[in-house]
């Protein structure tokens, strides 16, 4: 018995210095961890991200307004439209250098033939409503989609009511 004696001593003290081993070092307080730790720049704020660049496409979308909506199978700008284009062209006649395309476009009620020539009705009503606020008409283009690119596709009225509208698209000279 003499043999097992040492054996279980020698396992009973190899078990305490592998424990030992497997310990590690106390983090320092908060206070000293802050200190050693590497500086990072601080990160952007979302204010700095969220920044829109006056003369930008986001400017023109978000503070202008870049859309007007109409009634059905109607061409005529309301005076909510005349606002919105209102502000446009003195956006458009602060930054010159802007030109855009006005999109015309309807709901799915009519033929596509009919849909196209009133979608080109409704982006010429704003087009000349922007030309008599002082843009230059060399600055505006035109075109009609009709119903071919609907924002709502149910067939419902508060659809459709989203569909009928006119757009105005920055194709060149914004900021960015």
């Amino acid at each position: 018995m003499p043999s097992v004696m040492p054996s279980a001593k020698w396992v009973t003290l190899s078990t305490v210095f592998l424990l030992a081993a497997c310990t590690t070092d106390p983090e320092p307080p908060p206070q000293e961890a802050a200190e050693q730790a590497p500086q990072q720049a601080a990160a952007p704020t979302t204010a700095a991200v969220d920044t829109i660049v006056p003369g930008s496409i986001r400017d023109f979308e978000q503070n202008v307004g870049d859309r007007v909506f109409f009634d059905y199978d109607s061409s005529t700008l309301d005076q909510a439209d005349r606002d919105v284009l209102a502000r446009q062209a003195a956006w458009l006649n602060q930054y010159p250098n802007v030109v855009l395309t006005i999109e015309g476009h309807c709901d799915e009620r009519g033929t596509r033939e009919y849909n196209l020539a009133l979608g080109a009705r409704r982006a010429a009503a704003v087009r000349e409503h922007l030309v008599s606020l002082g843009v230059s008409a060399a600055r505006v283009e035109t075109i009609s989609y009709g119903s071919e690119r609907p924002t709502c596709v149910q067939s419902a009225e508060n659809c459709w009511q989203q569909n009928r509208r006119g757009v105005a698209t920055i194709r060149g000279g914004a900021s960015s």
